[in-house]
């Protein structure tokens, strides 16, 4: 009897049975399939869409994984299209043309606000990214994004769309407010810096900058390949070695102290007094590096900004307070080279009136002695007591004399210098012209009762103030004090200008002469000029407020205030034409001693013999061109050259004398070339150019 067939589920399992064609496929091989087989086909899947939809949309994609992107992409654009918007898609299609596989986290980051929230995308990814995750929760997400998306596109065919016009409304606002914050903090950066800059600003205004940058090797200056850097480079050196040895000692690291001050001292030597590069020792560079690696050593063992500075401020004061002390004795020792007559003239002197007390009596005249008083020629007056200057006076008249045989000079001297002027002009005549000395010592009625300079010199007061040796302000008190303390002040070889009428009664009109002028040219022109009833014929040297009265006189004294100007113009004593008949109807000299007189406390004004003459000829002076006298050669070094060749006088007024080594070298020349070094006792005397 046949049996029936069995025929089972295909969930089964089977085999087949008696000889014919039956089968049997047994229950493990579809679990193994569910369990093992399945993931391994989803995660070879998976890699492939990595392979096209990456972060930063690259990848190589072969064929096999291109066919299964296809399936799974239209899957995402097809949720996508339930997400997004028309316009979204548009451009994400467009992307996908030109860019070959498109990736939707470069279009979001590329193109989409990032207030934009797409439900599920957050699920995508994470299902995407984590290889680890089963069949079943990949079913599951995937049934989650499936309502999620059924319940949005339910709510996009109900209610409005995604982008409404009230959500750009607000996406606007918030662009702007954004713009608006980032506005305000630009603003608030702009204005801190300003503050800073300001504030630099006004710390830059309370540094000193002529201090400042004195030895700095960092100055614009020092680009120049030439000069003194290194120089200065050393000198940074020493200031900074002087500064941690300081420190080191404080701190008591007396080893880094004993190193600092010998190398020091080894940068002083090589230095010297270099100013310039050549100069240097040839072991500077050496002393540079040596120097350099200590200052390296101290910085690192004591470098504090505070405590530097403070010593860096500290060594500033002190340097200030040298360079006021050695100005104060350059004053001093400028005016007392001033006040003294060089080796070589006095050498000059001596032998003089060593030679003329040795003629006879009968060899000590000069000639022409009747032109003295004769009013038709031209007088010259010269109170010197310097040979070799009043010789340079009369020589440089002479030479520039169209008519020298018409010139009469007059000569006063002191009783120390009275033979050796006469012997020199004895030795050297001035040709055709006629001279004569006298000694002031000689005019007895020049005497203390007449002259009221004289009588003040015998005060008391008067010999304190020039003589006591252990005066308290000989050098502290500066050049405004040491300055008026000159001999010649106290010398009436000086106050002897005010008495000219006396000592030429017969004269009508005089040129009068400092010793520290040169002449260039004819001065006969001057007894011509019309004076227009004053006495005084001067050159006048105000400039703005330079050289008027009140630089001279006290007008905070009520009798200088009440009668003078205080922005008159003042003039200058070295070349003066005199009327003295005009002098004499104005009788200048009883003027002049009424102001001395009461300037004998020295209110009126501090000594000398200018300020006496700008109250004696004031408003009697007659002002003469500027080409007649120039001035300023022993203290300007700016004249111009044609202003000094195109003058008639030229005046060493100051301290730097022609005839002495502080006179400036470039106007030397036209002092020098009026001396013969040739001559037997200029030779003896060791004097040159």
């Amino acid at each position: 009897m046949p049996h029936p067939k069995r025929v089972y589920s295909a969930l089964g399992s089977g085999r087949s049975r008696g000889g014919g064609g039956g089968s049997f496929i047994p229950p493990v091989v579809l679990l193994l399939f569910l369990f093992i087989l399945a993931p391994f086909l989803f995660l070879v899947a998976k890699n492939g869409i990595h392979s096209q939809i990456s972060p930063e949309g690259m990848g190589t994609v072969d064929s096999r994984g291109k066919q299964r992107m296809d399936w799974r992409e239209q899957f995402a654009i097809q949720h996508l299209k339930s997400i997004l918007t028309k316009e979204v898609m548009d451009s994400l299609s467009a992307s996908q043309h030109e860019l070959d596989p498109w990736s939707l986290d470069l279009f979001r980051r590329n193109h989409v606000s990032s207030s934009w929230k797409i439900d599920g995308m957050n699920q995508i990814n994470t299902t995407l990214s984590d290889p680890l995750q089963t069949s079943s929760d990949v079913q599951q997400k995937s049934a989650q994004i499936s309502v999620t998306d059924k319940e949005l596109k339910d709510d996009s065919d109900g209610h409005e769309p995604l982008d409404t016009p009230a959500k750009v409304a607000r996406r606007k606002l918030r662009e702007k407010r954004r713009e608006k914050r980032a506005m305000e903090l630009v603003q608030q950066d702009d204005e801190a810096l300003v503050k800073l800059e300001n504030a630099a600003i006004e710390r830059s205004k309370a540094v000193d900058s002529a201090v400042l940058g004195k030895y700095s090797i960092w100055r614009k200056e020092n680009e120049n390949e030439n000069s003194d850097s290194t120089v200065r480079l050393m000198r940074d050196q020493m200031i900074m070695a002087r500064v941690y040895s300081v420190l080191a000692k404080s701190k008591n690291k007396l080893n880094l102290y004993q190193e600092l001050l010998t190398r020091l001292k080894e940068s002083q030597r090589a230095v010297g007094e270099a100013n310039a590069d050549a100069d240097l020792h040839h072991s500077a560079p050496e002393r540079i590096k040596a120097m350099g690696q200590v200052l390296s050593k101290a910085r690192e063992e004591l470098y504090d900004c505070k405590a530097i500075t403070q010593r860096l401020r500290a060594m500033l004061q002190t340097a200030d307070e040298q360079v006021r002390s050695l100005k104060k004795q350059s004053t001093f020792l400028s005016q007392l080279a001033a006040k003294t007559i060089p080796n070589g003239i006095h050498c000059l002197s001596m032998r003089l009136t060593i030679d003329y007390y040795l003629l006879p009596l009968e060899n000590r005249k000069f000639p022409r002695s009747e032109n003295l008083e004769n009013p038709t020629l031209y007088h010259y007056a010269l109170f010197s007591d310097n040979v070799l200057a009043a010789s340079v006076v009369v020589n440089s008249t002479i030479m520039n004399a169209k008519e020298p045989e018409k010139h009469v000079f007059h000569l006063v001297t002191d009783k120390l210098n009275f033979g050796a002027m006469n012997m020199w002009f004895l030795l050297n005549p001035p040709g055709k012209a006629t001279i004569h000395v006298e000694n002031v010592d000689e005019f007895k009625w020049l005497n203390s009762s007449y002259c009221p300079v004289l009588r003040q010199l015998e005060s008391a007061a008067m010999k304190e103030y020039y003589f006591k040796a252990d005066h308290p302000t000989t050098l502290s008190a500066g050049s405004s004090n040491l300055k008026y303390r000159n001999p010649k002040y106290l010398s009436m070889l000086n106050h002897l200008r005010f008495y000219l009428p006396q000592v030429y009664p017969k004269l009508d009109k005089i040129l009068f002469l400092d010793d520290d002028i040169v002449v260039q040219k004819d001065l006969t022109g001057l007894w011509s000029v019309d004076l227009n009833g004053n006495v005084n014929g001067a050159v006048e040297t105000c400039g703005e407020s330079f050289h008027r009265f009140d630089k001279y006189l006290n007008f905070s004294n009520p009798h200088i205030a009440r009668n003078f100007d205080p922005n008159a113009c003042g003039w200058a004593y070295g070349m003066n034409i005199f009327d003295l008949k005009e002098w004499k109807k104005k009788d200048i000299t009883g003027i002049y001693h009424k102001w001395q007189t009461m300037n004998e406390d020295r209110v009126l004004w501090k000594l000398g013999t200018l300020p006496p003459g700008l109250l004696t000829f004031y408003k009697l002076t007659h002002p003469l061109d500027k080409s007649w006298h120039v001035l300023g050669l022993g203290y300007n070094p700016s004249i111009d050259r044609s202003e000094i060749e195109n003058a008639a006088v030229v005046h060493y007024n100051g301290n730097m004398k022609p005839w002495l080594e502080l006179a400036m070298t470039k106007y030397r020349p036209y002092w020098t070339k009026y001396i013969k070094y040739d001559h037997p006792y200029v030779r003896g005397c060791n004097l040159s150019e």
